[in-house]
């Protein structure tokens, strides 16, 4: 063949390298959630891809089979078209063994730096670019290549699992999104700047409702206000006129013997019509609903949805009154800062090293605001508090402290041996946990 005649050729193979290697990458770039989308929007092109996704392997016989058998090509190509030319050139300067030899490199180097370029790099770097477009462009053209060389196919394929059946080496791919996987795509998203942060750390909250607790977003017992049966309406004046609230519990002698509830609006309207005010008028008392502190929030949602409820007292395994939760509240636990009013911040930042943190806070909270991985043995405590107690072995006290994941945690307020505020300091040095007394 002709100087001309050789180049051509080469030109195709490198066209064919260019198909099998644009192909490679972009069957493995592609997202399958995107193909899904495109998918259902109904191109057939994306369901091929993701076909040849779900059995890759007959795809990468075939690229294989394709780039070696162009590549054995292109050298011996290659090699007849240029190295005579190459000799033609260099026989001024050179002459003898060193003449054959160094055109031979020089057309090795020519033919290889082609293939690398125009075959290789280039291809590979467009398909990771846009690796859905190119898959679906490229993906019927494949599947024409696979039933062509089938009878290679099945040849390779077979001996490549006959060596991973040996050696027991497994080969299916493990498509499963985990939670973890949507976070890293919410961070990703985040950085890229088209998720919000604040609507990044709300979403976060979703997918957490499945392991907090409701007690974590309840009113805990001791800050509950409620009506006693007994009570006389100058006492449920007073009440009323120290702690407002929409709804209050009536119980009969004790909180932990709930009656049911009393709605401030039919208050109001007792008290606009100057009517007396007796919590035993069975139509100012309405029963309410009780669920065990065991619940999550998700699961607590649900029960609000199914039960038309917006209000539920919240009981342990003793029949004891642990607290009351409310809609608000479960939306509230969602979305974290954006309701939280300024004054009832659980974690306040007093510099870039200290904070001060409520004893009531969540662990859960606490892990997020202060970037900590896990709390030992956290299932035996829910909140910040709970985690001093544990760690202590004893009621805390002023000035005990604990050092976790590079903080120390130290009780700096107690109300009636209730831990009501702690200062948290990060620490210079790696100490992983220790107990001070």
């Amino acid at each position: 063949m002709s100087f001309f005649d050789n180049v051509v050729v080469i030109l195709l193979l490198i066209g064919v390298s260019c198909f099998f290697s644009m192909s490679e990458i972009a069957l493995a770039a592609a997202r399958k959630i995107r193909l899904r989308q495109l998918s259902d929007e109904g191109d057939i092109r994306a369901q091929k891809v993701l076909h040849l996704q779900a059995q890759p392997g007959n795809f990468f016989t075939v690229v294989q089979i394709g780039l070696n058998a162009v590549a054995i090509m292109g050298g011996i190509v290659g090699e007849s078209a240029f190295t005579p030319h190459i000799q033609a050139f260099l026989s001024a300067w050179l002459s003898g063994p060193w003449l054959e030899k160094t055109s031979f490199f020089l057309s090795f180097m020519l033919v290889t730096s082609l293939f690398i370029l125009i075959a290789d790099l280039m291809p590979k770097r467009l398909a990771m670019a846009f690796p859905e477009k190119v898959a679906m462009v490229f993906v019927g053209p494949m599947m024409i290549c696979i039933v062509v060389l089938k009878p290679f196919v099945w040849f390779f394929n077979s001996l490549a699992n006959l060596v991973f059946r040996i050696f027991r080496v497994q080969t299916a791919r493990d498509d499963a999104v985990t939670s973890d996987d949507i976070y890293a795509v919410m961070d990703a998203g985040a950085e890229a700047g088209v998720l919000d942060k604040g609507d990044q750390l709300m979403m976060e909250k979703v997918f957490e409702m499945q392991s907090i607790p409701v007690t974590a977003a309840m009113t805990a017992r001791e800050s509950l206000a409620y009506f006693l049966l007994q009570d006389s309406e100058e006492e449920i004046r007073a009440k009323i006129a120290a702690q407002p609230h929409s709804n209050f519990l009536v119980c009969n002698e004790q909180l932990d013997t709930v009656v049911g509830i009393v709605n401030a609006k039919k208050l109001l309207i007792y008290l606009i019509n100057g009517e007396s005010i007796s919590l035993k008028d069975k139509s100012l008392v309405t029963n309410c609903f009780f669920i065990p502190d065991t619940l999550s929030l998700s699961e607590s949602m649900d029960y609000f949805k199914n039960s038309r409820a917006d209000f539920a007292v919240v009981m342990n395994e003793y029949s004891l009154v642990v607290g009351v939760v409310t809609a608000k509240d479960l939306q509230d636990a969602v979305m974290g800062a954006w309701s939280l009013p300024e004054s009832e911040e659980q974690i306040i930042a007093r510099d870039d090293r200290s904070w001060l943190v409520d004893g009531v806070t969540p662990i859960i909270g606490v892990m997020r605001a202060l970037d900590i991985e896990a709390f030992p043995q956290s299932h035996n405590y829910e909140t910040i508090a709970g985690f001093m107690m544990f760690m202590l072995r004893k009621i805390p006290k002023c000035t005990d402290s604990v050092i976790h994941a590079g903080y120390k945690f130290e009780v700096v307020d107690v109300d009636s041996y209730k831990v009501d505020q702690l200062l948290v300091t990060r620490l210079d040095d790696g100490i992983a946990s220790e107990v001070i007394e």
